[in-house]
């Protein structure tokens, strides 16, 4: 019996990728409708949101400065659309004080962050380096993608209810670094198998 080929098994995990990091993205909707029910996003946080499309902005430049990373560049670009209608629509359930300061976190963070980061590195980095640069910044980022959703463990200690960390999300991120993490391994992208996505 013939095993497929790493450029194969980089293409099954890839396409797997693909479809968890989608379901990954997906995730948050019920979020999202308990937020339209109550009409208020009082309870919620926007912090998972704004890192989520700061980590698939880096990876999406990461995927546009790699070579055949089209897996890379399709599942990020649909991903920071996802994120970018999500925080529209935490916006404007949002109280005033939230507003404010998820407007200003998607300029700090999304904004400023990313641009410097590109800056950065198209004018002051070569270009074997800046592919190096960004994939360690993805690799960060990434890590705390899957670190923001604990920022919500505090108030679900403190009410002692999961409702706001949602086990679907929690899943489906497990899920999503195993696939890339095979990916990136039969790619030998060790920074997509480092960064989990």
């Amino acid at each position: 019996m013939k095993f497929l080929s790493n450029e194969q098994l980089a293409f099954v995990f890839g396409l797997l990728g693909n479809i968890v990091s989608f379901m990954v993205f997906l995730a948050p909707i019920p979020t999202f409708y308990t937020i339209y029910k109550q009409k208020s996003s009082k309870g919620f946080q926007s912090i998972p949101y704004v890192v989520a499309l700061l980590s698939a902005t880096l990876l999406l430049y990461y995927g546009v400065l790699k070579t055949n990373a089209f897996l890379i560049i399709s599942i990020n670009g649909v991903g920071c659309v996802i994120e970018i209608i999500y925080l529209i629509f935490y916006i404007v359930y949002a109280s005033k004080k939230d507003k404010i300061t998820t407007m200003s976190l998607i300029l700090l963070v999304n904004v400023a962050a990313f641009g410097l980061v590109t800056a950065v590195t198209v004018f002051l980095l070569g270009e074997a380096k800046r592919l190096s640069a960004v994939g360690w910044m993805c690799a960060v980022f990434n890590i705390a993608v899957f670190a923001a959703p604990l920022s919500i463990m505090r108030q679900v200690i403190r009410t002692n209810s999961v409702e706001y960390m949602p086990f679907s999300l929690s899943f489906f991120l497990t899920l999503c670094a195993t696939m890339w993490f095979f990916y990136g391994l039969f790619t030998k992208d060790y920074y997509i198998a480092a960064s989990f996505k």
